[in-house]
């Protein structure tokens, strides 16, 4: 990308091809994240906008930066060049699936305990998380049964706006008019315009900020993991390997929801698909479960 396709505002601050290979290679050593050339002007984009905020005069002075003290900007820089695109039941056939099929069977294998966990891997703003607790309150089935859904994300930011569960009106449009009246509350006054989450979903979701390149300090065993949409900024190798960790804090016979653009095939045989971007994982015998 030449300088001569670049807007004014595009040409503020100096972004050399070394300063691009540095971030790229250290979004990806800290997050698994490929950002290819195309990516270019959107790293510019994001990052200009902390470079204003801390007073630099140009990227290299900002790699210089990072280079120096990387764990103090790090967290920044992640915030910046993660994508957040989500909204309520997106996919919803993996939501049909969940209460149709998948929460049947997971209530019967966990009777005798009557517990259930959910992780929402890559929860962004938390609409997928609060679309599962919805899922989940509306099964009278669950009466009585220990309920809770882990929500983490890379982004702080985002962590931060689906702890608070507040929505602008527009976020909500998808739902169907008897949902939204149960679980949502119409904000007025200074806050006309907007929407809050009820309580009783709030109350099942814990979100907290993780890397998944990094420690889990979580416990298993999980039920069913959403990761949808996330490993498509992986390569391969890093693909492996995390789905391989999900194996191992999945319970035998639990599922797997990813993105509509992703697979399995050569990535895991610890799951089997059921289609849909629905997996199952197989259990230790390596019979796999009928559904």
């Amino acid at each position: 990308m030449n300088a001569a396709t670049m807007s004014a505002e595009e040409t503020e601050f100096r972004f050399t091809d070394s300063d691009f290979t540095f971030l790229r290679e250290l979004a990806q050593e800290h997050t698994g994240i490929m950002l290819g050339e195309h990516k270019r002007q959107m790293v510019y984009g994001r990052l200009a906008r902390r470079i204003r905020q801390l007073g630099l005069a140009s990227f290299s002075e900002y790699c210089a930066q990072l280079e120096r003290d990387p764990e103090a900007e790090l967290g920044e820089l992640v915030n910046a060049i993660t994508t957040n695109l989500t909204s309520f039941f997106r996919e919803n056939h993996h939501f049909e699936h969940l209460a149709e099929k998948a929460l049947p069977e997971i209530m019967e294998r966990n009777a005798g305990q009557r517990r259930l966990r959910i992780w929402s891997a890559g929860c962004s703003t938390g609409e997928e998380s609060y679309s599962i607790a919805m899922t989940l309150a509306e099964s009278d089935r669950l009466r009585g049964w220990d309920v809770r859904i882990l929500a983490t994300d890379i982004d702080t930011n985002v962590v931060g706006k689906a702890s608070a569960g507040v929505y602008a009106e527009d976020r909500v449009k998808g739902i169907e008019p008897q949902r939204l009246r149960r679980w949502f509350q119409r904000g007025s006054g200074v806050n006309s315009g907007k929407v809050r989450v009820a309580n009783a979903l709030q109350e099942m979701i814990s979100f907290r900020q993780l890397n998944l390149l990094g420690d889990w300090p979580v416990r298993g065993p999980f039920d069913v993991i959403f990761c949808r949409n996330v490993v498509i900024y992986f390569d391969k190798e890093t693909q492996r390997k995390l789905f391989s960790r999900y194996a191992k804090v999945l319970a035998p016979q639990s599922y797997l929801y990813i993105g509509h653009s992703e697979n399995l095939f050569r990535i895991s045989e610890d799951f089997r698909m059921l289609g849909g971007t629905v997996y199952q994982k197989i259990d230790a015998t390596g019979t796999p479960h009928a559904s």
